[in-house]
């Protein structure tokens, strides 16, 4: 189940010990009846962690004791807490299925979906996600209160419904009260065309997938045309709303995307020298991690704008970090990522069909921490679908030299 494992013996626990790191990662204790669940855990020490559940301790009575029980032990290091929790979960979904996510503590993130294929769409906050639907969900939301703010500020932006029935106008209906504040075009009772309805509706999901952006363009251009048109009142009206808008947009994240056009790679650090983590995160399903090797790369310090590790001009391009005299280019580095990128997506169609939920809550969990605790970085594809290639060879030096920097501290 685990990279490594051994055999266990009580009587010669301190022995079996020996080959267990002194490491994070995360571990599984085997009994002797093979159906038997195992005991599944993660720790920033491995050896210590079990030590002091396989050792015994006869002064201490109350100590959970697990020596006699177990006869197989399997451990694999781990370099950061998100690599960590999405070992643990792959380690614990076959032995505990669905009750996986609920001993892990995680829950589906919140989206906001548009009714889009309903004759009069509306938006609404939910939890439940479906592959087949991804064009509508946008998110994911750090919370459910965020997702039902950010719902409800977009709303007083456009003029789309609220109510949740599945309407059937007729000119006898009595509407709602936002229809009477005109905050809502009232198909209800025909108080607008269809193709005004879808037009509204348009320029909704347009905001919602790109996350304010498409608004925002066509009021600055109205702003502007009104101010050379002099037409100073109408400006003013649309600096009005440019402003309201600007406010909606920065309710969501940068993590914020249609769920059928959800991509990221996540650089994390590596349990492995001379390495960082690449993950990928494709339509809702997460792979990885793929090692990409740090051989031939600056370490830069970019707050100082130089290396004090190396000396150098910061840079990504040349001075390698062990072979001396080894050149490696920024297109060489470049084309490394590639390669990885080529191997994650190699993986990533073996999680078509299955459940988003555990990607998903694992990269918001890690996404929703303040930016100053949250270890490793994201990156996003560019308006063309392509990734900044560049920025992430950048990324990957800052986070091994984070990776290289941060135990010395510690000492």
């Amino acid at each position: 189940m685990l990279a490594e494992h051994a055999e266990f013996d009580v009587h010669t626990a301190r022995e079996s010990l020996r080959a267990v790191p002194e490491c994070a990662g995360i571990f599984a204790l085997f009994g002797a009846d093979a159906g038997s669940e195992p005991y599944v855990g993660r720790t920033p020490n491995l050896r210590r962690r079990m030590a002091r559940l396989l050792q015994p301790q006869p002064t201490q009575t109350r100590r959970l004791e697990l020596a006699g029980r177990v006869r197989r032990i399997e451990w694999q290091r781990t370099g950061s807490d998100f690599e960590q929790n999405l070992l643990l979960y792959r380690a614990m979904l076959p032995v505990f299925g669905e009750r996986t996510l609920k001993r892990l503590h995680l829950r589906a993130p919140h989206f906001v979906r548009m009714a889009g294929t309903n004759a009069y769409p509306r938006i609404y906050v939910t939890n439940r996600i479906s592959q087949r639907s991804a064009e509508w969900f946008f998110g994911p939301f750090p919370s459910r209160a965020a997702a039902e703010r950010y719902t409800e500020e977009l709303l007083n932006l456009f003029l789309l419904r609220r109510c949740h029935e599945d309407l059937e106008p007729y000119p006898e209906h009595p509407g709602c009260v936002y229809s009477e504040m005109k905050m809502c075009l009232a198909p209800c009772f025909k108080g607008c065309s269809d193709e005004r309805y879808a037009e509204e509706s348009a320029a909704v999901r347009g905001f919602l997938a790109t996350r304010g952006a498409s608004l925002i363009r066509a009021l600055e251009t109205e702003r502007a045309a009104a101010s050379a048109a002099l037409e100073f009142e109408r400006a003013a009206n649309a600096h009005k709303r440019l402003q309201k808008a600007e406010t909606v947009s920065a309710l969501a994240s940068e993590l914020v995307h249609p769920l059928s056009e959800l991509r990221a790679l996540i650089l994390q650090p590596s349990a492995e020298v001379g390495c960082v983590d690449v993950f990928l995160l494709e339509r809702g399903v997460l792979s990885g991690p793929e090692r990409y090797s740090t051989m031939g790369m600056r370490l830069a310090n970019e707050q100082s704008g130089s290396t004090s590790l190396f000396a150098q001009p910061m840079a990504v391009e040349a001075v390698p970090l062990e072979e001396p005299g080894t050149i490696v280019t920024r297109d060489a580095l470049v084309e490394r990522l590639m390669a990885v990128v080529g191997a994650l997506n190699s993986t990533i169609a073996a999680g078509v069909g299955a459940d988003l939920t555990p990607s998903l809550a694992l990269v918001n969990r890690w996404y929703a921490r303040p930016a100053t605790k949250r270890a490793g970085e994201i990156f996003f594809p560019g308006e063309d679908a392509s990734w900044p290639a560049k920025a992430v060879v950048r990324g990957i030096s800052r986070v091994a030299a984070g990776a290289l920097v941060l135990p010395s501290i510690s000492q």
